[in-house]
């Protein structure tokens, strides 16, 4: 069984082999496909991890460049992609804090391209700090 191949089409395929094969007693095939269960499962809560850091930065730079577009609409994007980051890090310890900070140029690269698309102009932010991300209040 190509357990690599498997895991990366999908994790409940994934899953029901490695039942199959538990159920046929081959455990240590069983223990192969978990083991590659396990890194699919990380890099898919890695790139959710990402996703939300690009989304929460790609709405403070809205907020701080179109400050006569804020909206509650905006504030509640940011509370939630907090969230969901906490979440995911809850659910898989592994993905610290040094993992965001390790993934922090990339992700607010990405933010400023995807907010100057949206906001149909360039912006002056080039740099957020962890306070203006995770801690910063927003209100209007």
């Amino acid at each position: 069984m190509n357990w690599q191949e498997l895991s990366a089409i999908s994790h409940y395929k994934t899953a029901l082999a490695i039942h199959q094969e538990l159920q046929c007693g081959h455990s240590t095939e069983a223990c192969k496909g978990i083991k590659e269960l396990i890194i699919a499962l990380s890099r898919s809560e890695k790139r959710a991890l990402k996703s939300q850091l690009i989304r929460l930065m790609k709405h403070i730079i809205k907020w701080k460049t179109q400050a006569e577009y804020r909206s509650r609409s905006w504030i509640a994007t940011i509370y939630n992609a907090r969230s969901e980051i906490r979440d995911i890090q809850e659910e898989t310890p592994s993905l610290n804090n040094n993992v965001v900070i390790n993934v922090w140029d990339d992700c607010l690269a990405l933010a400023i391209v995807e907010a100057e698309d949206e906001m149909r102009q360039n912006t002056t932010v080039q740099h957020l700090s962890w306070q203006e991300v995770f801690e910063e209040s927003y209100s209007i």
